[in-house]
This record gives C-alpha cells, sequence and structure tokens, in this order.
C-alpha cells in the first residue's frame, strides 16, 4: 500500500481497535487481503455509532449523520481525502460491490441513539439490529464470498444475537446517559419500568426483563450457527463474533450475574476465546 493509502488503513484499524475490540480481535483472524475491507467497515460503524457521545444536542447529531448519507449517495464533500475512515469506505464500497443501501440504512436507524427515547418492544430492537449488527455481518461476508440469500440469512440472525447481547454489555454505559434499548415491552411484562432500571437495582422483575432478552438472543444464536452449516466455509471466519456472543450467553446466564455492573472481558482473553473458536470447525474456512 502506498503512504497515504497505508495510513488510512492504519488509522481505521487504530479506531476500531481503541472503540470496537471485539470486531477489532475478530477481524485479526481473518485472511490478510480481507482484513483491511473488514475494517473499514468497522470503522465506520464506530464513526456512526460515536456521534452520539459527541454531541450535546440531537440536531448536530442528525447533521454528522447527513454528512454520511450524502456521502454514500454520491454527493461531493469538497475531497475525502482528509478524512481516512470516509476514503477507506468508498474503496471498500467500489471494490468489493458492497450494497450502498444497506449501509445508508444503518446510518437511519442510528437516528435513535440521538434520543432518549427508550426501546419499545422486541419486534423494534429486532429492527434495529437487522440494520446495524446484522448489516455488519453480511457485508463483512461479501467481502470473502459471493452474496447470497442463504448467507444473509445467517447473517440477520447472527446480528440480532450479537445486537441483542451487545445491549446489555452497555447497560451500565447506557443507564448513565439515560439511554435504554432493553425494550419497554418487557420490563412492562416483569412488573418493572424504565425508572427501576434507570435506579441500577438488580430486583427479580429488573433481572426477569434481562433474562427473557438473553432467551431471545439465544435462540437467534443457535439459528444462526444452525443456518451457518448450510453455507460456504470460506464464509465462516465473518461470522468469528459470534464465539464472543455465545460465550457472553453461557455468562449472563449464571445467577451470579449483574447486568447493571460494568463489565469487560480482558482483551487477552477475548484474544484467546476469538483464536480457539477460529480454529473449530465452525468458524474455520477451507483455506
Amino acid at each position: 500500500m502506498a503512504g497515504p493509502v497505508r495510513d488510512a488503513a492504519a488509522f481505521c484499524a487504530d479506531l476500531v481497535r481503541s472503540h470496537d475490540f471485539p470486531r477489532y480481535a475478530s477481524a485479526l483472524f481473518l485472511p490478510g487481503v480481507h482484513r483491511r475491507p473488514v475494517l473499514a467497515i468497522y470503522a465506520f460503524n464506530v464513526e456512526i455509532s460515536r456521534i452520539r457521545d459527541q454531541v450535546s444536542q440531537p440536531l448536530p447529531g442528525q447533521m454528522r449523520l447527513q454528512w454520511w448519507t450524502d456521502l454514500l449517495a454520491g454527493h461531493d464533500h469538497g475531497g475525502i481525502e482528509g478524512n481516512p475512515v470516509a476514503s477507506e469506505l468508498l474503496w471498500t464500497i467500489r471494490t468489493w460491490r458492497l450494497p450502498v443501501e444497506r449501509l445508508a440504512q444503518l446510518i437511519i436507524e442510528h437516528e435513535f441513539d440521538l434520543y432518549n427515547d427508550p426501546m419499545p418492544s422486541l419486534s423494534a430492537l429486532e429492527g434495529y439490529a437487522n440494520d446495524t449488527a446484522s448489516t455488519l455481518f453480511a457485508c463483512c461476508a461479501r467481502i470473502l464470498v459471493r452474496p447470497s440469500e442463504a448467507i444473509d440469512h445467517v447473517a440477520r440472525h447472527a446480528g440480532l444475537a450479537y445486537g441483542m447481547i451487545d445491549v446489555l454489555n452497555k447497560l451500565p454505559q447506557d443507564i448513565a446517559r439515560k439511554q435504554l434499548f432493553l425494550p419497554a415491552q418487557f420490563l412492562q411484562q416483569h412488573g418493572s419500568s424504565v425508572a427501576e432500571v434507570y435506579a441500577g437495582r438488580q430486583t427479580p422483575q429488573n433481572r426477569a426483563a434481562v433474562d427473557q432478552l438473553v432467551g431471545e438472543a439465544n435462540k437467534q444464536l443457535k439459528t444462526a450457527m444452525a443456518l451457518l452449516t448450510e453455507v460456504p466455509a470460506d464464509a465462516h471466519p465473518a461470522f468469528l463474533p459470534l464465539a464472543l456472543v455465545r460465550r457472553d450467553i453461557r455468562r449472563m446466564e449464571r445467577r451470579d450475574y449483574d447486568p447493571f455492573a460494568l463489565r469487560r472481558m480482558p482483551r487477552f482473553r477475548m484474544l484467546w476465546a476469538l483464536w480457539r473458536a477460529s480454529r473449530s470447525p465452525e468458524f474455520r474456512s477451507e483455506n
């Protein structure tokens, strides 16, 4: 790679490593030729996901999202050389023929992040996860193999599982900024409320709502893993992040699990778990 290109690729890798280490670590186990475009996609996702933390009001956030929407639509931004994520993303889209409409929908879905409205229902969360996490799986799989309905089907369920578990992993941070992705529907069903979750108390009602979401995630994970056996093995490494989802589900099913306690898996343990999974028939490619 030439100097500016190498610098842009390195910038994207550093961005993902700093702000989305699980996906960064998963990318390390991809074939070298595929690592750069996958990290470009993940860097784009980091840029979109971080906007909420970089603005104090929704309007500036909407303007930043619109910039990215315009970029994908081909509108001139006066040169993108100064934005390494944008340049890497457009190169990836052109080179690997990624579906621009799905990436544009990812931007639209993240408008929800700019407001403090709680996620109303399971169906709403599924729509959010499908347009965000599932899109990432689908795009990464397209870099590894030819697109197909079967692979997109795996990506949908993989993204639902990943997105639901991500909601629980980020629950303490979201509560701190008065944002809630745990479906309010579950809270109501178990006699809890958004206010009780914001209080950060581990009550039987709150735990029942959390357990329900863990159960839904587990169903989606099992479906994704079953469908994964039916697609070409060369696509399997794109779904390696599911190894971390499975690990998190097991942890969250334990009695001593506290969803309100901030917990991060040490990076070396995450890398070890992914290395082991990458060598298993579930996620190993034929090459």
